[in-house]
């Protein structure tokens, strides 16, 4: 009896205990409706926001995955603008020169100095562009020897084809110059550099008129023949290379340095002395410069024969494209004259 007693106890303290704990810890022996409603209420409003919340850590775990890659972005822009700009800077660093020689050098070429709304590193970068077309002969070497061969043979085919008509003696005679040929005076550097640039020009030009003289003197076997092709075409070529020197002495706009080089070439191949004409001649295209071979800065200091570099006779040939053309077109032009007026002696000859 006392068992059944106590289980009986037992169960009555458990119901009671779950009362209390549905009932918020009350001692009210039943729950209402209302209560139970707000409760279920409660749960899921706390539901919703633990939802609410996770939605919100992945929308902000989202936008630093988009500001991450934003930023990864602009590091390589960042990065790639620098190479280019360092890029900018080597080539400047490499074709480093001034504004003036910039001038010069479009007004050899018959390039005009400034395109419009043209900067001054744009109008360098079009520069070196010519230059470089040059050098990879897009605009010369080779491609414009086979140019000048082919306007050469069209001329020929010409000429041949008015003299069968009866037309060759009506041909146009190249216009000549009247100037007076003078002694080419090397001291007028200091004192009179127009007249010196006059002297030199009227020179060049009369050596050039003999030059054409000589190749129409030749039978027209021999223009034919293949040395008569390239003979000739050597000496189109050269004339239009020397353009630039002719337009520079003219307008007397050489520097004092290369003016007086070619002076003394010219003298010396007036005076038909071609082996100081040589020298004068490699003195003007490669210089003798010493040239800084190994360690030249070794501290704060310069080294002492440091100033002996820079100082003069630089080589300038190495400057641009046009002038190594006109300089080469001058050796040429002595080479003709070698065989025109040898000199008196053999060790004269270059």
């Amino acid at each position: 009896m006392d068992f059944f007693q106590d289980a009986l106890q037992a169960e009555i303290s458990k119901k009671r205990k779950n009362i209390e704990a549905v009932g918020g810890g009350s001692k009210k022996k039943y729950v209402s409706r209302a209560e139970l409603e707000r409760q279920r209420e409660e749960a899921y409003h706390e539901r919703h926001k633990a939802l609410q919340e996770k939605q919100l850590l992945k929308q902000q775990e989202k936008q630093k995955e988009l500001e991450e890659a934003q930023e990864k972005r602009a590091a390589s822009k960042s990065q790639q603008s620098a190479k280019e700009q360092k890029g900018d800077q080597a080539d400047d660093e490499i074709f480093n020169i001034s504004r003036e020689e910039v001038i010069k050098r479009l007004r050899a070429k018959g390039q005009p100095i400034r395109l419009f709304a043209e900067s001054d590193r744009e109008c360098k970068l079009r520069l070196r562009t010519i230059e470089l077309q040059e050098e990879r002969g897009e605009e010369g070497g080779q491609n414009e020897y086979m140019r000048k061969l082919e306007e050469m043979e069209a001329g020929m085919r010409l000429d041949i084809l008015k003299k069968g008509k009866g037309d060759g003696d009506t041909k146009k005679q190249p216009k000549r110059t009247n100037a007076v040929v003078e002694p080419i005076e090397t001291h007028l550097i200091r004192s009179n550099r127009e007249k010196l640039c006059m002297q030199i020009f009227v020179y060049l030009t009369h050596t050039m008129e003999e030059w054409d003289d000589a190749m129409e003197a030749k039978s027209q076997e021999e223009k034919q023949s293949g040395p008569g092709k390239r003979a000739a075409v050597l000496q189109k070529q050269t004339m239009e290379h020397l353009k630039p020197l002719l337009r520079q002495l003219k307008k007397m706009t050489m520097e004092p340095d290369v003016l007086a080089r070619v002076a003394e070439i010219t003298h010396f191949m007036q005076i038909r002395q071609y082996r100081d004409a040589q020298d004068s001649y490699l003195q003007l295209s490669i210089g003798n410069a010493p040239w800084p071979i190994g360690v030249t800065m070794v501290g704060i200091h310069e080294r002492s024969a440091r100033e002996k570099i820079f100082s003069s006779q630089v080589a300038h040939v190495l400057n641009d494209e046009t002038s190594r053309k006109w300089i080469q077109g001058v050796k040429r032009l002595m080479t003709f004259l070698q065989t025109k007026y040898p000199p008196d002696t053999l060790s004269q000859l270059s």
